[in-house]
Order: C-alpha cells, then structure tokens, then sequence
C-alpha cells in the first residue's frame, strides 16, 4: 500500500468504493476500471473503504490518468478513539438516535430523521452527538440500556452492547471522511451499505447529486453473509427459540444494512441496475420506481474477440471458475460437480481462476475439499489470470455462485468463444438463454443453467455441451452474437456518459 496516491483539489465525479477497485480484483473493480477510462473527458476522484489493512496489499490496477484523486480509508483498525473521559452527552440527540433504531424495526415512508442527513449531527462543535459521546455519554449508556429493555430478545446485554457499538461505530467514521473529501460535481456510488450511507451524506451537505449503481443487491448480499457467519450469536436455550425465527442479532445487522439502503435510494437521483430482476428488486426494497433505470454491463469487443482465433479446433477439456474465492460463489459446489465429471471424462482439469486472499479460510476448505474428493491434483487454484492467456485454453465457463448481479466474467466469455454454465441467479438466465426481447431469445442458448447448490445438475449440464460438438458450437455462436448485439461497451459507456453529464452540468459551468 506504499504507492503514492494522486490528490486533487477537485474532481467531476467522486467514485464511492467499498471493498472493490483498485485493491481488489473481480467484476465490480474492473467495471470502475473501465467506465473511469471509457470516459476521458471527465475528472475522477475514488474513497475505497475497506475493512482493515490487513485485508488488502497492491493496487490491483494501474490507476487510470484521468483518476486524478484517491482516498483509502478502513472501518477497523484506522479509526483512532478518543480519550476516555465522562461526559453526558447531548440528549436531544440521544433521543433522534433513539427514533433511528425504533425505525429499524419499522420503517416510515419519510426516512431517516432529518437530522442524521446532515454531517453536522456527528460533530458536538454543531451541537450534535459525535463519536465520543455515543461510546461515552451518559446518556449513549442510559439509550443503550433502554433500547436492551424494549426491544432486544436476546438475554444477553454483553453482546447486545458489543452489536449496537460495532454497527454503529463506522457511521462516524464515514461522517468525519465526508466533512474531509475535496468538492466534487457529482458523487457515484457502485453499491449502497456503508458507500451509499456516505453519498447520502454528501448529497444532503452539498447538495450535488448522487448516482448510485447496484451490481448485485447490496442488502441481499449482506443477508447471505450475515446467515453465514458464525460470530454472530443466538444466546437463546432451546425454549426460548421458535426454529421458524433468525436470532435478534442477525435480525438486527440485517435491518441495519436494509435502513441505510434505503437511505441511499431516498438520496440518489439515478438507480441504475444491471438487468430487470434487479431493477424489481430495487423498487421492493424502497426505491422509488421513477428513479430506476437498467444499463446492462458492455464489454470491449476489440480486446476480446481475436481470443477465438487461438482456440484449438476441439473444446479443451478444462472447466474454469472465475471469481473470488469466497462462499456467495460455492466454490465447494463446484469442486463436487468436477468429481462427478472426472468419472465421465477422466482427462478433465478444473481451474479455479480467482484470488483468496478475501477468505482464506474458506479458501483453505475449498483445497482441502479437493483433496479429499481425491482430484487434488487436477484442481488447480491459479489465482489471477490474464483472459488474453485463459479463455483460448478453456472448453467451458462455470458459475456456481448463490448470488450474482450481471456478471462480466460471462459477458467476456461469450466475446472469446466460451459457452457458460451458471446457476440461476441473478441476471445468468438472461444470459444464457436470452431475455431482452423477442431478437435476443431468437439468438438461442449460450450454455445451460442449473439450479443452485446441485453438483450433479451442474455436472450433468457440463457434461451435456462438452460430450456435444454441436451443442457447443451452437452455444458458442450463440453467446458471441448476443455479446455484440446487445453487451457492447460504446452502448455502456454512451448511458453512462449521459447521466455524468445531466449530473456535472451546472458544475462545470
């Protein structure tokens, strides 16, 4: 992380990061990359906010020269505390954080309280609560014991103190990097949670516009996680649960990430998605339908179609994943499809092509899987990889994620002449099978698509197009004409051109 960061004065658009470009690979970072560098014309500035320091090493990506500003900031292990000291805190603003959470469990049409819009409430200088009040005031002690007593269902405070603080904590943060950041014309937000929670913020500051782009649902994403993860607890014996109920604490946490989504969408001008599903999706969670467009992802047709011209003449027998290694892709699921391959088509190899630094304990389970289903050695986890080197050498494309949005991995597939198979998740139907319109289903199918959490349907259906030359080669032609048709990069760049420019507009003048 030592690289020397550009700093500017002030920039068009401000790019709002959390957990993607330029420090870690994948789908997201390189839409950034590209729509960055699609646009020469405009200025650029970037706040990546990141979980700690640790997590992330290099810059994944050269940083384009029209980035003429970037920020790293981390929720855990940067923010310094203050001092310990008594204090009583302001208690009007006790009682506005008092209706925050009341509005967690039921959400008004108006939003958040108007106070907690502004960045002034975060700062005692403006009469407001800022951090050393909510983890010292008297009165943050008084609103967290009462807040237990009312609402909390689980019997334990320690851990219901711990929850509110940890949850609660990076608002600050976010609030003390928003009063900091350079002016920008506009700001772009490529997800809602903590990134949406800030553009928020400087949208009712500044009163620029807020662009926000959802590559996959944020709040969906956090759900699978929050379900997933063990640290959060359930203290609750056995009588005291229905096993119909999820625990208070990750009721919580997920009611907390659907609070400020909405306070992202209530802020945004524009709501771009990448596929219809998503848009629906969107308007479910809050968002205003009038606000709500789709622009599907493009792709650089120049860079990816020679690919097809190196592609040996029969369909290599190598299945590849591209993705992070991290469980929202079942890596695992995967793994147990390539066993039941193998015994059909012994000379198969399956490539993991993605990093693992983001879980490496799940990254760990994944090879020791392997191991243990006896194909260790034809599993090879290649971390990243040049498309120019890897799609000429790959037969077909897999997905197995649980949750996807529009992924652009399938969309350069397609370009270079890989069929894919994919769970049926996010926008893959469409993909594959065509759901634009009438022409694109006339285009046929790309692949196949399987259901989620089934190594033998993904291995069956894998099994379908690379025992089927002429499956194949229908896929194949399918998938590039579908790309080109209607995933091209001008078509992207072009919508997002547009919105830059309605939103830049006064600012530039």
């Amino acid at each position: 992380m030592a690289t020397a960061l550009p700093t500017a004065k002030k920039v068009d658009v401000m790019l709002l990061l959390e957990g993607t470009f330029p420090y870690v690979s994948g789908g997201v970072s390189s839409w950034v990359n590209q729509i960055i560098r699609g646009i020469p014309e405009l200025t650029f500035g970037g706040v990546f906010i990141g979980s700690s320091p640790a997590d992330y090493t290099d810059l994944k990506y050269d940083l384009p020269s029209n980035l003429k500003h970037l920020e790293v900031h981390y929720l855990h292990g940067e923010h310094t505390k203050p001092p310990i000291s008594a204090c009583a805190g302001d208690k009007k603003g006790f009682e506005i954080l008092r209706r925050l959470h009341g509005w967690f469990a039921n959400p008004c049409p108006d939003g958040l309280p108007a106070e907690l819009k502004q960045l002034s409430f975060y700062q005692q200088s403006n009469g407001g609560v800022d951090y050393k009040q909510f983890l010292y005031a008297e009165h943050s002690w008084q609103y967290l014991t009462d807040m237990y007593r009312e609402r909390c269902s689980d019997p334990s405070f320690v851990d219901y103190f711990w929850s509110v603080r940890n949850m609660h904590a990076p608002i600050w943060q976010l609030a003390e990097i928003a009063g900091n950041l350079i002016p920008a014309g506009m700001y772009h937000t490529v997800s809602t949670g903590y990134a949406g929670f800030m553009g928020g913020l400087l949208h009712h500051h500044t009163g620029r516009p807020l662009l926000l782009s959802e590559h996959g649902i944020y709040t969906k994403e956090r759900r699978i996680d929050i379900f997933n993860n063990d640290w959060i607890r359930d203290n609750r014996n056995a009588l005291q649960r229905s096993q119909t109920e999820i625990s208070y604490f990750r009721d919580l946490w997920i009611r907390f990430f659907e609070t400020i989504g909405r306070f992202c969408y209530d802020a945004s001008g524009n709501i771009v998605s990448l596929y219809e599903g998503a848009r629906q999706r969107e308007i479910l969670d809050g968002a205003r339908p009038e606000k709500t467009r789709v622009v599907p992802n493009g792709i650089d047709l120049e860079h990816f179609a020679p690919l097809r011209g190196l592609r040996p003449a029969e369909p290599p027998q190598v299945v590849a994943l591209l993705g992070r290694i991290v469980p929202i892709k079942d890596i695992k699921t995967f793994i147990r499809s390539l066993r039941i391959l193998m015994i059909h088509l012994p000379d198969l190899v399956g490539w993991i092509v993605g990093p693992e630094g983001e879980d490496p304990e799940y990254a760990a389970e994944c090879r020791a899987l392997s191991e243990s289903l006896e194909i260790g050695d034809k599993v090879h986890f290649t971390g990243f990889m040049d498309p120019a080197e890897l799609f000429p050498q790959v037969g077909l494309l897999v997905l197995s994620s649980i949750s996807e949005g529009l992924p652009l991995v399938a969309l350069e597939g397609f370009a270079a002449g890989v069929p894919l198979v994919a769970t049926d998740v996010g926008s893959c139907r469409q993909l594959v099978e065509g759901g634009l319109n009438q022409e694109d289903r006339d285009l046929g199918s790309a692949g196949q698509v399987v259901p989620i959490n089934n190594p033998q349907a993904l291995a069956e259906a894998c099994l379908k197009l690379l025992c089927d030359r002429p499956a194949w080669d229908g896929a194949q032609a399918a998938g590039i004409a579908r790309v080109e048709r209607f995933y091209n990069q001008q078509q992207m760049l072009d919508e997002y051109r547009t919105l830059y420019r309605e939103g830049t507009t006064a600012w530039q003048a």
